[in-house]
């Protein structure tokens, strides 16, 4: 999900409800103006919703914990098969070949918790893709990367490729629950 947030001018304001990368590679504010106006070529002070950007990357780390769980307590044919992240929840998409049982779902939130309580450093580096490949980076099957790639690596417990945000440490997660698990396909 995009950031939220405001542009301000002077006493001018443009409420920033999503922002987007267009197709060229610029970043566009997506939004409206709640008070004054806002001209092409003015110079503004951006200011991001710290608090939901905070929720969002808890979240996205969260997400990189879990896969490595999930890859742990089912086996390495786990794989994500998409998700969703927001300031709210994190959904994970994954294959696996049968229905996950309550004690594996138990054994799973249990070590993701064990993850946030080890305080772990989370470390983003821009790298080649072969030293991101050579140092075990786990990539998403289909998706195109380039030469250089961005890695997020928290400890030994997920290395993964990655362009969002993410807490400095695990510790800042605080606590990570399963509310539910089922399945939106045959082998997901």
């Amino acid at each position: 999900v995009g950031d939220t947030g405001r542009l301000t001018v002077g006493e001018s304001e443009f409420e920033v409800l999503d922002c987007k990368k267009s197709s060229l590679g610029h970043w566009m504010h997506i939004g409206r103006v709640v008070k004054g106006v806002v001209r092409c070529g003015d110079t503004v002070n951006a200011e991001v919703d710290a608090a939901r950007r905070s929720a969002i990357k808890r979240n996205h780390t969260s997400a990189h914990l879990l896969q490595a769980a999930l890859r742990e307590v089912l086996g390495d044919h786990v794989r994500q098969a998409g998700s969703y992240v927001d300031e709210n929840y994190m959904r994970f998409d994954f294959t696996h070949f049968e229905a996950v049982k309550p004690e594996e779902l138990r054994a799973v939130e249990a070590l993701v918790n064990e993850k946030i309580l080890a305080g772990i450093p989370v470390d983003t580096r821009v790298m080649s893709m072969a030293d991101a490949q050579q140092m075990g980076a786990m990539a998403l099957f289909g998706e195109k990367y380039g030469d250089v790639v961005r890695v997020v690596r928290c400890g030994d417990a997920s290395i993964e490729f990655c362009g969002g945000t993410h807490v400095a440490n695990t510790s800042r997660i605080g606590l990570f629950h399963i509310v539910s698990e089922s399945s939106v396909a045959a082998g997901i």
